[in-house]
């Protein structure tokens, strides 16, 4: 399929550097099926049916950012990948200066070797010294914001808090699952009151997230692998509210995409552990979920192509036409849409 059917022009002012609060005080754009309607994060309760099950991720986004040096170049890494005790993957600013064997020198006395590097661009690092790397990060690492966002401003103590869900627990992910940053107590007070369930799995969203599609056609495209987990507990009660007449609806692609790998062929989710590379894309046939609540995505990215196999390509065209005449706030700190097929 072509990958300019799912291209569009998105003004730069609409563009969210910052997100709205309280949280659930950002917008909700409603589609079911082709119709369109305005609301807020704060409708949800009444726009979901007692029964449904909002499923969402708990992964933690780490201080993955690191600013250094090669010798006098300036150099920086995004971790994305664990390979070893001190062994990372990282995409790499100004990789082309950096060569295996090079030692890579970052701020706060942290250190390490460059090892292999692949064709998109990432390089190998293992680490120096004998501390955690975790605990390097958490000294000196920056939160990894998005390439729009970074390239803006840079990141600040605002971001260590605005940029993880109020879920976060398991340390992993170098993106948020942005959909799930405008929930707050008393949004989940509200759909418990409401009959609307929760479940929790895991997905440590990768920086790949962010990597632009370049070539022409989907079919070319080699998806990035991210891991996940859903535990036999979870996928019982997910089963069994679907079949007491439930929908599932995920809250982010993270937890959808995840859900899809987990899912039989008839829908039914089985237990998961491990790299999940799913891209989903128009002639797609759903099978775990029945909805999706996500933030508006970039042109021609694969999350785009997502929310189009979900809705349809000309639905969708429509829906961020609609999102962008209005002064919807776009991309990771935006607002949001509840996506309902027919």
């Amino acid at each position: 399929m072509r990958v300019d059917l799912f291209d569009f022009d998105l003004p730069e002012e609409r563009i969210a550097l910052r997100p709205v609060a309280p949280r659930d005080s950002a917008r909700l754009l409603l589609a079911r099926g082709s119709r369109i309607a305005d609301h807020g994060v704060a409708d949800l309760p009444k726009l979901l049916r007692k029964g449904d099950t909002l499923v969402l991720n708990d992964t933690r986004v780490i201080a993955a950012q690191l600013e250094g040096r090669r010798g006098q170049a300036r150099i920086g890494a995004t971790l994305y990948q664990r390979e070893g005790p001190r062994a990372w993957r990282a995409f790499v600013r100004n990789a082309k200066r950096v060569r295996p064997g090079d030692r890579l020198e970052f701020e706060g006395g942290i250190a390490a070797i460059a090892q292999d590097k692949q064709g998109d661009g990432s390089v190998g690092l293992l680490f120096e010294d004998d501390e955690p790397v975790e605990a390097l990060l958490a000294r000196t690492g920056r939160m990894p914001l998005p390439p729009y966002i970074a390239g803006r401003r840079p990141a600040d103590e605002r971001d260590s808090a605005d940029y993880q869900t109020m879920f976060a627990r398991e340390e992993g992910a170098v993106a948020a699952p942005t959909a799930a940053l405008h929930f707050t107590p008393a949004l989940l007070a509200a759909l418990e009151e409401a009959g609307v369930g929760r479940e929790m799995l895991t997905l440590h969203v990768g920086a790949g997230t962010f990597l632009p599609v370049k070539v022409e056609d989907t079919a070319d495209h080699v998806m990035h692998g991210e891991w996940g987990r859903i535990d036999a507990a979870a996928a019982d009660r997910l089963n069994a509210a679907r079949a007491a007449g439930g929908r599932l609806i995920a809250v982010g692609t993270t937890a959808l995409r995840l859900l899809e790998s987990a899912a039989d062929e008839r829908g039914r989710i089985r237990p998961f552990e491990g790299e999940t590379d799913i891209f989903i894309t128009p002639g797609y046939r759903f099978r775990a979920i029945d909805g999706l609540m996500t933030n508006f995505h970039l042109p021609r990215s694969t999350l785009f192509m997502l929310v189009c196999a979900l809705m349809g390509i000309e639905t969708m065209h429509a829906v961020y036409g609609h999102a962008i005449q209005a002064g919807y706030r776009f991309y990771s700190y935006g607002d949001a849409s509840l996506l309902l097929p027919e």
